[in-house]
This record gives structure tokens, sequence and C-alpha cells, in this order.
């Protein structure tokens, strides 16, 4: 062999590295994903992960709008991961024993996460990290979805708060939180192992759209999942809805509140993308007249999030408990014809007809409007606050376990930092005042349209010869009568 020709060569072909798993949740996104961002800055190919498990949070299955919502939110965060190189591998199954066994069938060197609060993501988690480590993989989770984690805004006791202008108070003694991070500019992608095949389903197997019947229209028309539409949701807030924000948000006939609440909900953005966002308009040049009243009043209904969060995560139990326990005595009512005009906005109350039926329509509620159903359902018909809970969570596609929970325990009366039970909203004055002109209702009770303002928050005070052309029904309740039922019931409690 000539001396020129070069020897040849026996060396084996470098062996891929071990892939990073990157198991996705709650945090459909690629901008200030930390877990995302640890994988690619780990060097190793990368698998996206999202397992889909029905089971998941004991007996609180996911709600029909959240189903919708995650269909729309899966797909767009696969586009959007195939832009940057990858894609997204969608299981199904049982988690706990599902995602350790894909970790070891894809030899992955470790399994990255953004980390979750709930009661059951909290067991689900500690139980597959223990797994995998186990097995001799890395795994490690991160915060992603909160301002400040559960555990880091405490008493000067340690304990966890109970009132929320107290725990605010500490947050911001705290700072601002850490930037944002960016979207990584590729992600490197590893081939799929070929035992992935059978759980990896694909998105359209798992059946989250409502197909007979198709209930679905109003939600499409609402809204669009993902993370490109909750950052133009963002921005137009911040350019041209923040301003005014601290007089205007409870006005359900202005649009005078974010709409973030599901992208915040499925992770689209982040709160801290959302509280930077927010900061430099005021304080930059894009806010167009938004002050620190503003701001501060945004901030800190973004904080209640993360109380919320601390609420649970210090208390599981008040997923179905009282936090106050003397109501575990109330002799609450069960009345499937008045919970039924309730749910499809027939109580005869305009303005908790017309939050009810923009619900159903949009699977969304403005918070003001929510606050005066949910005191409708708790004080004047005396029902569950879980019998309401449990329609939001199944109607909402914000619904959030957290938020969900603390939010009808505090319309109640029964959970921390509660409204006094005998605070009891009056839908009629509520609605004259957040609905001066009737704009709200007369858009989602349209029968109603043509009432005079004067009237129109209380059609049987209205002129007989117009009421009588009004197909709207009498009210199911008497207010006083509701009142001073609810009252009655609460006094009757053990150290009411």
């Amino acid at each position: 062999m000539p001396r020129s020709s070069p020897p040849p060569s026996s060396a084996e072909p470098s062996p891929t590295p071990a892939p990073v798993i990157v198991w996705f949740r709650d945090d459909l996104r690629l901008a200030d994903n930390p877990a995302l961002s640890h994988a690619v800055a780990s060097g190793r190919p990368v698998l996206c992960l999202f397992v889909h498990d029905p089971q998941q949070a004991f007996a609180r299955a996911l709600g029909g709008a959240v189903r919708w919502w995650l269909d729309g939110g899966l797909r767009a965060l696969h586009a959007d991961l195939a832009r940057v190189g990858a894609g997204l591998h969608v299981a199904c199954g049982d988690a706990a024993t599902l995602v350790p066994r894909l970790v070891a069938q894809a030899g992955a060197a470790e399994i990255v996460w953004n980390r979750r609060y709930d009661p059951a993501g909290r067991e689900t988690d500690t139980a597959i990290k223990a797994a995998v480590k186990e097995a001799g993989v890395a795994a490690h989770s991160f915060a992603a979805g909160v301002l400040h984690e559960p555990w880091t805004v405490r008493t000067r006791t340690g304990d966890a708060f109970r009132v929320y202008t107290a725990w605010w108070r500490a947050a911001r003694a705290m700072g601002d939180p850490l930037p944002p991070l960016p979207a990584p500019a590729h992600v490197p992608p590893a081939a799929r192992p070929a035992a992935w095949a059978e759980p990896c389903v694909g998105i359209d197997a798992l059946g989250l759209r409502p197909v007979a019947p198709d209930w679905a229209g109003g939600l499409r028309a609402a809204w669009r999942p993902g993370e490109e539409a909750a950052r133009e949701r963002l921005r137009d807030f911040v350019v041209g809805g923040l301003a005014g924000y601290a007089d205007a948000r409870d006005r359900p006939d202005l649009p005078a509140t974010s709409r973030l609440s599901p992208d915040l909900r499925f992770g689209h953005v982040s709160p801290r993308q959302v509280w930077h966002e927010a900061v430099m308009a005021v304080r930059g040049t894009a806010g167009q007249g938004a002050g620190e009243k503003d701001l501060e009043k945004f901030l800190s209904e973004l904080g209640w999030r993360d109380f919320a969060v601390s609420l649970l995560y210090a208390q599981p139990e008040l997923v179905s408990a009282n936090f106050r326990t003397e109501f575990d005595a109330m002799p609450w009512r069960d009345d499937a014809r008045d919970l039924r005009a309730w749910q499809q906005g027939r109580t005869g109350y305009p303005i908790v007809d017309a939050g009810m039926r923009q619900l159903w329509q949009t699977g969304w509620m403005h918070n003001r409007v929510r606050m005066i159903v949910a005191s409708f359902l708790t004080k004047h018909l005396l029902m569950d606050w879980r019998v309401g809970e449990a329609w939001f969570r199944d109607t909402l596609v914000d619904a959030d376990i957290a938020s969900n929970v603390a939010n009808w325990q505090w319309v109640a009366g029964c959970g921390v930092d509660a409204a006094p039970y005998f605070r009891v909203f009056n839908p009629v004055l509520q609605a004259q005042k957040f609905d001066p002109d009737g704009a709200y209702v007369r858009r989602w009770v349209p029968e109603l349209a043509r009432l005079p303002t004067s009237c129109v928050h209380a059609p049987w005070t209205c002129d007989p010869a117009i009421r009588g052309r009004v197909a709207y029904p009498a009210p199911i309740v008497d207010l006083q009568g509701g009142r001073a039922r609810a009252l009655a019931a609460w006094k009757g409690l053990s150290g009411a």
C-alpha cells in the first residue's frame, strides 16, 4: 500500500449523547421556560414530552372547557417546537408509571420539568423523581408558574399567611421577580425511541375536542390558545388596557381586564413575563397613560394567584374541605331546579344570568361578575360552594384548582381571608354600580336589549306593558327573603 494512503480506520463513530427529556405540563411555552432552557444548555439532544393522564388529580378530572383549550395549546406548542427544530411527543396513561418507563426506554441522562403545587401533582412528581433517581437518572425541577414559590413568603414565625394583604406586603418587600428567560433559538432534537411508539399516541388520539355535539363554537370565536396569541393579548393589554385599570377593572361592560387568566393557567405566558411587561409599560413609554396606581393594582391581582397557590400548598385538604370548619354544619340546600336555573342563566336576575351565559358561551366570565354569581348561589340560594366550584371547573377555560377553590371559599365565607358571610352581594345594586348603562346585560341577555336602562337590571319594575313583551323568567328567589334565610343559617352555626 502506498505510503501516501491513510491507514484503514477501525475507530467507531462517536455515540449519540443520551438525551434530556423535558416533561411539559402547565407550561406550554418556549420563552421563560426554565426546564426547556436547562435542557438546551446541557448540549444534549432533547425529547419534549407531554403526558395526558386522565386519572390525574384523583377524582378531579379536567373540565370540558379546559380539555378544549388543552387541545389547542398542545397543537400550538407542537408547531412552536417544530419551528426551533424539535417536536412534541404526546403520550397517554398513568404518569406515575408511564414517565419512568419512557425515561428508561429513551436511555435518558436526565428528565426535567417545571414544578406544580397542587396536591395530586406534587404527589405524582415526588414519586416519579424518586423512581428515576433510583434508576440512576438525574431529575431536576424548576420554578416557572409562580412569582414566589409557596414556601418562600412566610410570616415571621415561619407560618403560611392567612390574610392576603399581609401576604402581599411581604411578597412586595422581596422585590421584583427575576427577569424572564428568552426562548431558545434552537432545540436540538433527539430521535423518538422506537419503544415510545405505543404510548405516544398523538394529540388527535387524546379526544380532547368535543365532537357529538360540538359545543365549542363560542370558545373558538372568543379564543386562540397558544404562546403567540397569549403574547399578543399581553401586549394589547399593557399598551391599551392597563391605563385606568385600577378604576375600570370592576366594569364588565368595558374591555378593562387583561383576559390572561387562561394563558397563565396553561403557561402560555409566565407570571414573570406578565409582571415585567406591565412594569416596563408603566415605567417606560408603551403604557399610554397607565400610572403606578394601575400598575400596583394589576400586580396585586397577579399576586392573588400566588396567594391561592400558597393556601393550597399549606393545606391540601382545602380542595374540598371548608377552611372554617364551623361551615361543616351549614344547612346547604339541595334544589336541582334552582341549580339548573343558575347554571343556565335563567334566575330572573339579569347580571347573574348575563355572567352565566357568558361563561357557557365563551368559557370565561368577568371577575366582578364571578363574585356576584358565586354570592348569589351560596347566599341567596344557600347552596354549597362545592357545587359552584365544580360547575366553574367544568365550564371555565381558565379553571385552576388553587384559584377556583380559594375564590369560591372566599365568597362563601368559609375560607382563608374570606369575606364575612353577612356580606351578601345584592345583584341589582351590583349591576347598577358596575354595569350602569346595562351594556353587559344587553349583550348576554339579548331578550332584555330593548328595556330602558331604568329597569334593565330589575325587569319586574318595568312598566307592565313593556315587561309583558319580554320573554324572561321571573326571579327564582326573593332577594330579601334569600338573604334573611342565609343569615339565619349562618347564625345557627356553632361559633358564628
